[in-house]
């Protein structure tokens, strides 16, 4: 069986949000969907994985709400059901920035589709910055991307305060998975002053599936929250893993590194814990072995 992978969001008021809950995930579990939906006055966001008609069949009910009729989807493909149960969470932010001024509902900047992304960024007057966190950034981006280095997206606004300047950077261009942290990392630049603010529309997945490999100037391969752990162009299954850990993905160089040991430590990790934590670790290892064993 192949599972549909289905990604979504849309900024939009939902002051309702706690009311919808309850019914959007039984619809969920009645088509025996699994992933996680998050759910804020702001809008919803979420990927979910199912069967084609399931997928089809929660879409339709959550397009039902009048106010999600235009929800936009992008959808790849496993061979595995990427996740473990459904969650549909209440949240403050569908995706978590922290400031109150990052309001895609009330202005966000110019979407730019994939077919037009090359030519933007090529451009030597326009800065690209990568919104994503820096172990995303490290098995992929853009080339000649700026990375703001961040650990949680809660970090972008203070990167833009004291690396950017609107006088300065007068054309930027943001990226990002999906393209929902860029609505907010825009709406963020223009309520700070910066005038033109671009952002990829329907984010990497968007343009990995769109552009053909001979003219990507992506390189490496794209983070993604499930257990695929990365994608390349056209949305084939990356070869990264994760380092159950960390949570960092490794690539096969990581693994061939003397610093790897499948659930124990890998090279991005392997300095944070003491050889007591190491030992207790192993144990905790052994000890899963038995369990699957008996």
């Amino acid at each position: 069986m192949t599972f549909v992978v289905a990604t979504l969001y849309k900024f939009v008021r939902l002051p309702d949000a706690a009311e919808l809950q309850p019914s959007v995930l039984a619809q969920c579990q009645l088509q025996g969907v699994k992933g996680t939906l998050l759910l804020a006055e702001e809008g919803i966001n979420g990927t979910i994985a199912g069967a084609r008609e399931a997928i089809d069949a929660v879409l339709s009910f959550l397009r039902a709400d009048p106010r999600l009729a235009d929800l936009e989807h992008k959808e790849s493909f496993a061979e595995m059901q990427p996740f473990d149960r459904m969650k549909v969470r209440l949240k403050a932010e569908i995706v978590t920035i922290g400031v109150p001024e990052a309001d895609p509902n009330a202005q966000v900047g110019t979407y730019v589709d994939p077919k037009d992304w090359n030519t933007l960024i090529a451009a030597p007057d326009v800065t690209v910055i990568d919104t994503r966190n820096d172990y995303e950034v490290s098995i992929g981006s853009f080339q000649g991307a700026a990375n703001p280095q961040t650990r949680s997206f809660r970090q972008f606004p203070a990167y833009v305060r004291t690396h950017l300047d609107p006088a300065q950077h007068k054309k930027v261009a943001l990226f990002c998975t999906g393209g929902i942290r860029c609505e907010k990392a825009s709406a963020f630049m223009l309520a700070q002053g910066f005038k033109e603010v671009y952002h990829l529309k329907g984010g990497i997945l968007k343009y990995l599936e769109d552009v053909p490999p001979d003219e990507s100037l992506w390189e490496g391969e794209c983070f993604v929250f499930d257990q695929r752990v990365a994608v390349q162009h056209g949305l084939e299954l990356g070869t990264h893993a994760m380092c159950r850990r960390c949570g960092h993905p490794i690539s096969e160089e990581d693994k061939a590194s003397p610093a790897y040991e499948d659930g124990i430590a890998c090279p991005h990790c392997v300095d944070q814990f003491t050889e007591a934590k190491r030992n207790c670790q192993e144990a905790r290892r052994q000890q899963v072995r038995q369990d699957i064993r008996f």
